[in-house]
Order: C-alpha cells, then sequence, then structure tokens
C-alpha cells in the first residue's frame, strides 16, 4: 500500500530467493525449457501467462535463473515476440472496452474520466518505450487503428 505523504509505494510484498543455482526439483534440460517457451508462445500465450505456466505446471520457478537470459530474449530469437509489449496491449484492450461502453451508456461521466486516464497511461507508456527503443521514434497512438493493432 502507498504511504499517504511521501508519495512512495513501502517495502511489503513478496522477493526472489537470492541462491541462483539449480534447484534440485527441476528435472527439465535447458534445451527443453527452451522448447516449452517456444511451445507455448506459438499457441498465442503471453509472456507473464508463459511464466505462470512454467511456474504453476512445470515447477520452474525463474526462466533467468535456469537459462541465463531473460524469457523476452528467447522468445526474441525464436521471432516470436510480440510487436507491442505487453502492458501496452492491456491498455489499449481496456481502452477498447471502455469505448464500447461508453458508446452505449453516453451519459456516463465516470466512463469518459475512465477513458481519459487509460489514454493518458497510453502516452507515458509510449514515451517511455520510445525513449528505451522497443517502439520506433515515430510510432502513434491512434484510437482508431486501436482494435487493428491489438489484434
Amino acid at each position: 500500500m502507498a504511504r499517504m505523504y511521501s508519495g512512495k509505494k513501502g517495502k511489503a510484498g513478496s522477493k526472489k530467493p537470492v541462491n541462483k543455482h539449480k534447484l534440485a526439483w527441476i528435472r527439465y534440460s535447458n534445451k527443453e525449457v527452451e522448447q516449452l517457451i517456444t511451445k507455448l508462445a506459438k499457441q498465442g500465450k503471453s509472456k507473464s501467462e508463459i511464466g505462470m505456466i512454467l511456474r504453476d505446471t512445470y515447477g520452474i520457478p525463474s526462466v533467468k535463473d535456469l537459462l541465463n537470459k531473460r524469457l523476452h530474449k528467447i522468445l526474441e530469437e525464436n521471432k516470436l515476440a510480440q510487436k507491442l509489449p505487453e502492458d501496452m496491449v492491456a491498455l489499449i484492450k481496456n481502452e477498447i472496452n471502455i469505448i464500447k461502453h461508453f458508446d452505449k451508456n453516453k451519459r456516463d461521466m465516470h466512463a469518459k474520466r475512465g477513458l481519459l486516464l487509460t489514454e493518458s497511461k497510453i502516452h507515458r507508456l509510449a514515451k517511455y518505450y520510445k525513449n528505451k527503443g522497443v517502439l520506433p521514434k515515430d510510432w502513434n497512438y491512434d484510437r482508431k487503428q486501436a482494435a487493428i493493432l491489438v489484434s
């Protein structure tokens, strides 16, 4: 929970273990884990879904600790990475849902405010990804093209 006056978020939350050695219960080799990742990505799973499936079904707590490279890097090597980052896609889908709701309920001013806030989040995230080099510098978000971007 956020602190009231400091603007900081506090220290609560789970922490990853410090030791980065191969755990005894992992019975998959590095090559098998990469094959699992590519198989799940070809099924249309997102990076977070792949991570949860590996954790819950296969008992692999961290791909980075096991393979010494991140999940996104593995997807890029196999040309399975998405064009837009996952959090950007989630925000765009949220905005599309708000627009659909707002079309049915013209007088819903709370939805109008939610639409403004969501679009603002998209623009801030786009600015961040442009500075990081994930999105091209000339990339612009257009509300009319949003449905095409997500699909």
